[in-house]
């Protein structure tokens, strides 16, 4: 299938330097599928009675708590909201303490921050670049509530592991799935593993509902705060005052307007029913990159514990300088750019943002997730990609290593 042949790239000129670019157009990292019958669920709600509020936004919910095999499935405008809800239901207040991992979407520790309490950085596993339960323990102290446990590219974290320190400790743990939605650990599906369990629908993710995101938990009260939350604080929506012919409400605590639209409702909806076909192509694409790849020795390649099955959000491999005459991550990704391949960086560290600078946090306290930054590159990595645009990225890597090997 790849024409990876070292005379057929020996004296490729990158495109960087003037040469001919592997594809005519860029590849990106990430992109939605939205097909006619997504797009058939969507008018439909258009031209219904509710456009928020309504019936579309239970059936998404109700999918989607059966597809994971939780209990309750509370739907939100965005993955942030998920996250805020579930510190906010589970008793994050100010003065707190939440430890979360040194690499991730800076919305896994702002969270924390909404709520006046403090994010604690953990460090990494070296393997997964998920959190690492034996760093977690060093971190707690009397003022530590809970832990944010990010499944990093779609690979489950040790949630056993998690669990077990949690219980030990009196802690709670919020699981950040934004990445892992069709995943599964030890045979159960992410989505019940900890006492809430956040997903983002965003159009990069394995299912889009435009913007969005939800919150699944096992536990009745925590259903209850977070429906509350999402809603203002307001313990009756309009659906259910409608419902009873009534007007009166309450507002029991604070909340915020973090409702999601019927319209995003019924596209996810319609997109949850094609989550098992569109995960297991992720699957097929990441073996083929593992195939592919294996004896690129630029590269290091993520790789997938025993008992847990990945969904592949990301692709993550990682640059061997070392291999490299001169050249790192920086020469690598900006080579592949320009062979029109749309790699991306997935993440910097939360605590070298500017904002938490300014909090006290400083570089050079977690050296797995630092050090392994300076190596990430995500590859192209969604269910519409094609074999040929599997090649395509093949041929980028391997035509910029003879061209930066020693």
């Amino acid at each position: 299938m790849y024409s990876l042949s070292i005379s057929s790239h020996e004296k490729a000129k990158l495109a960087i330097n003037g040469g001919t670019s592997v594809r005519s157009t860029m590849l990106p990292y990430g992109r939605q599928l939205v097909d006619e019958l997504d797009c058939k669920e969507v008018m439909d709600v258009l031209q219904s009675d509710w456009l928020t509020t309504g019936p579309a936004v239970q059936t998404f919910e109700d999918g989607l708590k059966q597809t994971v095999q939780a209990k309750h499935s509370v739907a939100v405008c965005n993955g942030t909201a998920a996250l805020h809800a579930a510190v906010n239901a589970l008793g994050i207040e100010p003065g707190d303490e939440v430890i979360v991992p040194a690499i991730s979407f800076v919305a896994s520790a702002n969270c924390v921050l909404y709520q006046g309490a403090k994010p604690v950085f953990a460090d990494l596993c070296k393997d997964t670049l998920n959190i690492d339960p034996k760093g977690i323990e060093r971190l707690i102290n009397d003022k530590t509530k809970a832990i944010i446990a990010v499944d990093y590219a779609g690979h489950p974290c040790e949630h056993d592991e998690l669990r077990e320190i949690a219980d030990r400790y009196g802690l709670v743990v919020v699981e950040d799935a934004a990445h892992a939605l069709g995943a599964s650990y030890k045979g159960r599906p992410v989505g019940a593993l900890q006492e809430c369990t956040i997903f983002s629908f965003h159009p990069v993710k394995h299912i889009t509902t435009g913007e969005g995101g939800a919150i699944v938990t096992n536990n009745d009260e925590v259903a209850k705060k977070l429906r509350s939350f999402r809603h203002h604080g307001i313990d009756f929506d309009f659906k259910a005052r409608n419902s009873a012919n009534t007007w009166e409400y309450d507002v029991a605590s604070l909340g915020f307007n973090y409702r999601i639209p019927d319209i995003n409702c019924a596209l996810g909806s319609s997109q949850l029913k094609k989550l098992p076909v569109w995960v297991e192509r992720r699957r097929e694409i990441a073996k083929s990159y593992q195939k592919a790849l294996a004896n690129l020795p630029m590269i290091e390649l993520p790789q997938e514990r025993l008992g847990c099955d990945s969904a592949w959000h990301l692709f993550v491999i990682r640059i061997r300088q070392e291999t490299l005459n001169g050249q790192g991550r920086a020469e690598v990704f900006a080579a592949l750019r320009a062979e029109n391949i749309g790699v991306n960086v997935h993440y910097i560290p939360i605590p070298w943002m500017s904002h938490y600078e300014k909090l006290g946090y400083q570089k050079g306290n977690w050296p797995v997730a630092e050090g392994e930054y300076a190596r990430l590159i995500s590859l192209p990595i969604f269910a519409s990609m094609t074999d040929r645009d599997v090649e395509d990225v093949v041929n980028a890597l391997f035509k910029v290593w003879h061209a930066y090997r020693k």
